[in-house]
């Protein structure tokens, strides 16, 4: 039994080679796993982002859950920081999006005409919490698809996050949506 375990630990212990990703010191102090399809999801969403106090930067592939969009509308109105980048497939905003893009502390942004896809379904709270993972911000990526949702409670990763936020956010082609 002692030999099964060590021989399963060597399976599973990737060895850092100089210079490759494996070599960063970790990132996370607390992950949490979830995986679906199971409600929650989107009470966990709820939950971060209504406990937002200065910022929140979103990139979203999918972004349809109209509670979620009410949320992160909500945490502009009460002066929270929100930026949205969203893929550029879908040309068509949905109505609850297009409710919360002038409200004040409200950014978005969608990706310019290109053949590859902004697939990440990511955001910070606060510069403190990652949310990240396989499923969209939707009804369906939530409780009818087989996803993964992954809360990182770590400054670091949110600083990764937010280095490829801006990088994404800058692109001279984005279309600025909304009045401000």
């Amino acid at each position: 039994m002692k030999r099964l375990l060590l021989a399963a630990a060597a399976t599973f212990s990737v060895p850092p080679q100089p210079g490759g990703l494996l070599s960063q010191e970790p990132l996370a102090v607390g992950v949490r796993v979830f995986y679906g399809p199971r409600p929650g999801f989107e009470d966990l969403d709820l939950r971060l982002i209504g406990g937002a106090k200065k910022s929140i930067d979103m990139a979203a592939y999918v972004l349809t859950d109209r509670a979620v969009i009410s949320a992160l509308g909500g945490a502009a109105m009460r002066g929270v920081r929100v930026r949205i980048y969203l893929d550029g497939e879908e040309r068509g905003l949905s109505p609850a999006i297009e409710a919360i893009a002038a409200a004040r502390n409200m950014q978005i942004k969608r990706k310019g005409r290109s053949r590859d896809l902004m697939h990440l379904k990511s955001y910070q709270v606060d510069g403190r919490a990652l949310r990240s993972g396989s499923a969209n911000f939707s009804v369906s990526g939530a409780e009818f698809q087989d996803n993964d949702l992954i809360l990182i409670e770590s400054p670091a990763a949110v600083e990764q996050f937010e280095e490829t936020f801006e990088r994404l956010w800058a692109r001279s082609d984005n279309q600025k949506i909304g009045t401000r």
